[in-house]
Formats: structure tokens, sequence, C-alpha cells
């Protein structure tokens, strides 16, 4: 089997950055040095720059395939694999060939050719690797039907990232550089948005990184190398679970920002047992800390803290390690070396950094039961080592002649190790004491006395006692150990169920208040305020009886939880000490939620009033004063007016009447939309509809308005007379700014749930710094023109669009002047009326005209 060929891929984040350009340069440069290079398949696009660099290489003819009537045509893989370049250029990776073809899949075709021992250079946009398919159709709306599998890419030998900035892009797609002129506008409004752009952007360059950080390690594992190299900057943050991790944490962020960006991340240690002194609670928060701050938060197990800390370090290829230390005193470390040193010792070529913090090494103890067996089992122990050791003499003076001493007093152990097991240290304390004496009066020459002749016997009692004490003592403690590791484990899911409840929105404070009910079954929980000199229940959860509360908590100083059903005990109140924090956390939310609202209101209240006064007192009075004047002169006896002066007067004082009419009817509105008085009638309108009569209402104006819907628009869902009012407002505006010979444009689209109506023109436009300021009431650019309105249609059609639950928003016209796009929520499908939409004519096709 020959030498396969080798992979090049030029990968971009959208379409017109330069790929296909990018493959036929390197085609050139390699025909110049002596290679044999074909074009295997290309496609322009109709790119005037792209095809000229087509001239000048070898082009393999395409074969042409028949498919239901019509003629396609493909790249002819056999005619490329009967030539045998050295090297191939193949357009279009994850290109879905015509049926019929050899292949279904233009990346089998490549396949094919690599294992022929072709080299071939090909191009493919990030929206069409499988692997973030879904992701990009989230971003721009549209659905990729043609994909490639990842690891193809990822096996290419090379990857080659064709980057632009979105304004760049756009520019191009401006220009006409991309696509054809009469597709730029509805591009430009689509997929080739620059928030898209700009997340396709980021989507490729995150992708090409990992691609070339996964090609570091597989080179480092290759060549045993186990050494950091400084690539790029990790700074690994080494997390106790004590009050100092915060100080660590901020200035782990600190160096990794200083280094050009590099990765944050934070391990904590804990022990394979388990029984650690880390905070949960502690590590929770500084987890949600490192998260904030763009890091990532990792738990490893191991038993040597600097030993597993080193190896996560160097796995992550880690360049710098941040340790805390407490500066402990010197006699303390001639006994013990510290984490911090070891580490130290044993990071090679890792950075460490050690911040010194009082608080470091004095953990936060995990909340644990005080009593080590429950007082029942106590009595029962205390019987034990009573009745125990009496019925096993009983049982053994019998035998007192086939056994000897030294069998009686592994008896007499075992019986000590089972009190132990019962009723903890203290019975089994008095079972090895009381099984001593025993066994010296009863089976220890001289009997029945206490008194030991023998040294050796003597001894033997002496090692019983202590390893006695001993074994209880362990077993004990074993015990102890176990149940404090289950009750740190349930009290830890406890916390972390309250952390999700504490997040769960509206009805959190009464979940919480269940959750405080179910955990220490309890009847009933209320949470009491004090309303003046009264106190009112404001949640309970469970039904409270007319009895006093067995436990009360005060959460603030107004502020009371009260539990019925039993009484706590004191192992108990750590962790409802932590019930009431968060139900304290809670009732702060709900309070600064319901000022942050009130306060909302009343400002947006305050605004709408400042403004109103302010067009009463500047904007009425211009038609008024214009009214009065032309009225003023038709009534005056002085003057000789002709017919046509009076019909002009008239005209003039109709004129203003009109604006003023329409002036107070919009002032109206705006106070009914601020008082959320507006009556809204939301039904599913069609799109045709809404534009066609914002356009009839501009009358001749709106004879050269040019109008492109896409194709099968849904339904939009919102009231057809105030939408109306918001695109004629819209019209109006363009209609006015737009220059000679080039009227403005209406255009609609839909992506997922919502509709787009935007209008374009191609006046002087509005500066960022001034867009949202043109949405204020009273507001027109440059505040000298008066004859031109009052500027309250824009602040209207915007209040207008959000009490429909849409949006308005101004964005920059490729080439120059301002483009509005209002946004409304489509229809669900089962509400596309058929008779709306048979009234609204056939929608096969996209649809565009020019009003006569």
């Amino acid at each position: 089997m020959g030498t396969r060929g080798k992979l090049r891929v030029y990968l971009g984040a959208a379409p017109g950055v330069g790929k296909t350009y990018a493959m036929l340069g390197e085609g050139h440069r390699r025909a110049e040095r002596g290679t044999d290079v074909v074009v295997g398949f290309v496609e322009t696009h109709g790119r005037v720059h792209t095809a000229e660099m087509v001239d000048g290489l070898e082009v393999v003819a395409r074969k042409e395939i028949v498919h239901r009537g019509a003629t396609f045509t493909e790249m002819d893989l056999a005619a490329v694999l009967d030539r045998r370049p050295r090297v191939a250029l193949v357009d279009e990776l994850a290109h879905t060939n015509v049926p019929g073809s050899r292949n279904e899949k233009r990346w089998q075709d490549v396949e094919e050719l690599l294992a022929a021992g072709i080299d071939v250079i090909t191009t493919v946009n990030i929206q069409h690797l499988a692997s973030v398919n879904d992701v990009v159709e989230k971003i721009t709306g549209a659905p990729q039907q043609e994909t490639v599998p990842d690891a193809v890419v990822r096996a290419a030998d090379q990857i080659e990232l064709r980057d632009m900035t979105a304004e760049a892009l756009r520019r191009r797609l401006a220009h006409g550089n991309v696509y054809a002129p009469e597709k730029v506008d509805a591009a430009l409004a689509n997929y080739f948005r620059a928030g898209n752009l700009n997340a396709l952007r980021e989507l490729a360059l995150i992708w090409t990184a990992d691609q070339v950080d996964d090609a570091l390690q597989k080179y480092r594992e290759q060549h045993d190398i186990a050494g950091t190299w400084e690539a790029r900057e990790r700074v690994v943050i080494a997390l106790t679970g004590g009050p100092e991790g915060e100080t660590l944490i901020r200035r782990g962020a600190r160096i990794a920002t200083r280094s050009g960006g590099g990765d944050l991340l934070a391990v904590h240690v804990a022990r394979s047992d388990g029984l650690t002194g880390a905070s949960q609670g502690t590590l929770a928060q500084q987890r949600l800390l490192v998260e904030s701050l763009g890091g990532s938060y990792h738990q490893v197990l191991g038993d040597d803290v600097p030993e597993a800390l080193l190896a996560f370090a160097r796995a992550e290829n880690a360049t710098q390690l941040v340790l805390g230390d407490s500066g402990r005193p010197a006699w303390r470390r001639l006994l013990r070396q510290s984490a911090a040193s070891a580490t130290i010792n044993e990071s090679g070529d890792i950075d460490v950094h050690i911040v010194r913090h009082r608080e470091v090494g004095h953990l936060l103890a995990v909340p644990q039961a005080r009593g080590s067996v429950p007082r029942r089992r106590r009595t029962r122990g205390f019987a034990l080592a009573v009745l125990l050791p009496v019925l096993l003499t009983i049982a053994l003076i019998p035998a007192r002649g086939e056994l000897n001493l030294v069998s009686d007093m592994l008896l007499f152990l075992l019986a000590a190790v089972v009190v132990a097991l019962v009723g903890g240290l203290v019975p089994a304390l008095i079972a090895a004491v009381g099984g001593s004496m025993l066994l010296n009066y009863f089976f220890t020459p001289p009997l029945h006395t206490l008194t030991i002749r023998d040294t050796n016997n003597a001894l033997a009692l002496f090692v019983f006692v202590l390893v006695a004490m001993l074994v209880s003592s362990a077993v004990d403690l074993a015990a102890r150990r176990t149940r404090q590791a289950a009750r740190a484990a349930a009290e830890s899911r406890t916390l972390a169920n309250l952390a999700g409840s504490v997040l769960a929105g509206s009805d959190a404070l009464a979940e919480m208040l269940e959750r405080v009910r179910e955990t220490f079954a309890l009847t009933a929980v209320t949470v009491r305020e004090k309303d003046g000199a009264d106190w009112q229940v404001r949640t309970s959860a469970g039904t409270a009886p007319g009895t006093p509360p067995e436990t009360s908590v005060a959460v603030a100083t107004d502020v009371v939880l009260d539990l019925y059903g039993r009484t706590l005990q004191a192992q108990d109140q750590r962790l409802l000490g932590a019930f009431a924090s968060q139900v304290a956390v809670v009732l702060d939310r709900i309070r600064l939620s319901d000022e942050a609202a009130s306060a909302g209101a009343l400002a947006d209240a305050n605004k709408m009033r400042t403004a109103l006064l302010a067009a009463v007192g500047h904007d009425l009075r211009t038609p008024l004063a214009a009214a009065k004047a032309s009225v003023s002169t038709l009534a005056s006896t002085d003057l000789d007016l002709t017919e046509s002066d009076r019909t002009e007067l008239l005209t003039a004082a109709e004129e203003s009447l009109d604006k003023l009419a329409a002036l107070v009817d919009n002032l109206l509105d705006m106070s009914r939309l601020q008082a959320g008085a507006l009556a809204i009638d939301l039904e599913p309108v069609p799109v045709e509809e809404i534009v066609a009569r914002a356009v009839d209402d501009l009358a001749t104006e709106g004879a050269g308005v040019i109008v492109e819907l896409a194709a099968d628009l849904p339904l939009a869902l919102t009231d057809a007379g105030l939408v109306e009012r918001v695109v004629a407002n819209l019209l109006v505006n363009a209609v006015r700014y737009a220059p000679v010979g080039q009227p403005p444009r209406v255009m609609a689209s839909h992506h997922d749930d919502r509709v787009e109506i935007r209008v374009i023109d191609r006046g002087p436009g509005i500066p960022s710094e001034d867009r949202e300021r043109v949405f204020l009431p009273f507001q027109r650019m440059g505040d000298t023109d008066n004859t031109t309105g009052i500027g309250l249609g824009l602040a209207l059609a915007r209040g207008l669009a959000e009490a429909m639950s849409g949006s308005l928003e101004p964005e920059e016209t490729p080439g120059g002047g301002l483009t509005m796009v209002l946004t409304l929520p489509a229809a669900p499908r089962t509400e596309q009326s058929p008779g709306r939409r048979e009234r609204s004519g056939e929608r096969s096709g996209e649809r565009s005209w020019a009003p006569s």
C-alpha cells in the first residue's frame, strides 16, 4: 500500500473570508515550485477575483450528472485519480454530492484521493463541522444541512484559520465582493449580522485553539516531554476550603490577566477517605468566584496533598501555582514540613507563588454531632458492660480445667469489643476493667483472691486491660468517624439542595421552608415579620398548631423563623443556621426586587411627566400660533384679501390644527403606554398586510419605496393597527432622509420565533452615540428644525413595539445610512390563520415589489 496523501484545510468563520482565494494562492505557489497541481473542483460563486486566481492552473473537467431531469456538475473523482497529480485543490469539503455520484459526500471523495497518495488542499466553514452544527443554528437561526465529521478535519496535517473581523467582512459584502448586489441587503440583514459574525468568529478561534492545544499535547506525549512548556500561561490555585481562598483566587486571576489572558484553574485536593476539614459551603462560594472570573474549578482525591496538587498541575501543563501559607512557627516546621514547602521542593519548572495569609491552616470544620453514640445505645452499652463479663464468667467457670488463661483473656477481650460497638468508649472501658478483675479472681492462681502469684499472669492481665482499652478506643473512633462521614454527606446534599432552592425564582422562600420542614422532620415552619407592634406570618410550610413553637431562630432584627414539631438537638444548630442565613438572603432579594420595581415605575412616570410638560411649553405652541395667526388674518377687516389668499390661510390653519390633533393623539398614546392603559389586541397578522398598509399611508411619498419579503414568512403576533402606525412612522423618516435616486427599502424575514421588518435608507445616518437619544420623547436630530414634527414619533414607535412584546433598534446601513429593525413575535403554527393567509395572497417564494 502506497503512502497516504497529506490534507491541508483552510477553515473560515463564514463565507467570504478568503478560504478559496487562499487555497488557489497556495496552488499557484506550489506550481511555481514545480509541483504537479490540478484543480479538482472550485466554486467561485461569481466572485471576479476568485475566478482570476483559477487562471494558470490545470483544471480537471467536471462530471455532468442528470438528476430528476436537471443537469448538475460535480468533481470527476475518477478523472482526478487517473490524472494522479501530486496536489489536488478541492473546494467545499462539506458539500453533498448529487445523487448518482460515486460518494454521497465530498469529504469521502477527498478520503479516496488521500488514500491514493494525492495531497489535498480544501476549504470548510466552521458552521459545517458536525460538533458545532447545533450551536451555529442557535446563533444564526439557519439550520445547516451539509456537515462534515470533526474527525475528518482534525486528522488534517495542517489546519489554517482564515480570520477576518465582522466589520471587514460586512464591508466586503457591501462592496459586492461576496454576493451579487441584489442579495447583499438580505445577507446583511440576516446571516451576516455583526453579532452573528462575531459569535462565529469566536467559535472558529476556540475550535482552532483547541486543535492546536491537542497537537501540542500529542507532541509532548510522543516525545516523552514531562516538563512544562509555557506556550500558554496556566495558573493553578490550590484551595483548602478555608477563608483564605478568596484572596488566593483574586491573586491568581491577576497573575493570569497580567500574563496576557492565561487560563485560570482552581483545584481542591480532598482526602480519599472523605473526612476532610474543608467547608463545603466555602468551597461552593469559591467555585462561583473562580467561574465568575473566567476560570474553572476542579477537585481531585489524594492523601498526599503536594503530590496530588503537582500531578494535577503537570497534567494541565500549568506554568504557575498559587498556594497559601500561614507562616507557621519555626519549631513546627522542624517537626513537620508544611504542604507549601513540600510543593516548592517538588515543583520543578513550575513557578510557585506563596501568599501569606493568617487564616491559612485554620480550616473551617464541617458541622459534626457532639454525641458519638445516642443515649439509648449508651444505656444498653452500660448494661452490657455489667452483664456480659458476669455471664461470660459463669459460662467459663465449668470449663476452667479445659481452657487456659490466654483463652479466657481473648474471650473477655471479645466481650469488651462488643460493648464498644454497642455503647462506645466509656462502657467498653468499664467492661475491660471489670473483666480484668473477674479474670484475676476466678481464673488466675491463687483463685478467689485478687492476689496474683505469678508475675507472668500479672503482666498478662495488665496487657489485657491495655489492649482492651486500645481496641475499644479504636472501635469507638471508627464508629464515630463513620457516623460523622454519613452526617457530613447528608448535610452536604442538604446544602446543595438549599443552594438550588435559593436560585429557584419567585417561590424560593416557600420551597426553602418546605426543605427545612422535611430536613428536620418538623410538622410546620413559618416566617414571621414584625409589622409595627404586631407580628405577622409571611410564609409557612405545613400547618402550624396554636401552641408556641419548639424552636425560634432570629433571621433578622424583625424576622423570626419558627419551628414546630420537635426540639432540635445541638448538632442540628449549624445546619439550621445555614437555612436561616439563606432565608434572610431570599427575603432581602424579594425586598430589593420590589423596591427596584417601584423605583423604576416612579422614575418612568416622572420622566414621562417631565417630557409632557416640556411638550406643552414648547411644541404645542407652534401649531397653535400658526393656526391663530391664520384665523386672525382672515378675521381682520383692515386687510383686502383675495380669494387665493383666503384659501391659502385656511389651508395653513387646517394643517396646523391637524398637526395639533396628531400631537395630542400621540401624547395621549404615550401617556396610556406609561400608565399601562393602552389597549393591545394581539392576533396573527400577515406581514404583507402590515407593510402594504403602511406604504399606502404614505400616499405619493411612498411611490418609490422598495419592498422585499422573504419566502414563507410566518404570521406576526401583533396588533394590526398599532404595528401599522409604527412601520408608517419609520417609513416617513426614511423617505424624509433618503437621497434622491436611492429610495428606502423595506425587508422582512424570520428567525426562530420572531419576525423582523427592516426599514433601510441610504441617508446621512445617525452617529452611534446618538442612536438611543433619538428614542427620547421630543428629540430631533440637531434639535433645530421645528417644522418636521416634535420628535415624538420614534419614542412612540418604540413604546408601541415594546407594548406588543417586540423591539425597535437602530443599526448602521453598510455603505451609509440607517436601518431601523422592528422585531415582533411570530405567531405559533397553530395560530397561522388560513383565512388571513388567503386574503394576503399566495406566499410561495420571495416577493418583491415597488408601489406604483
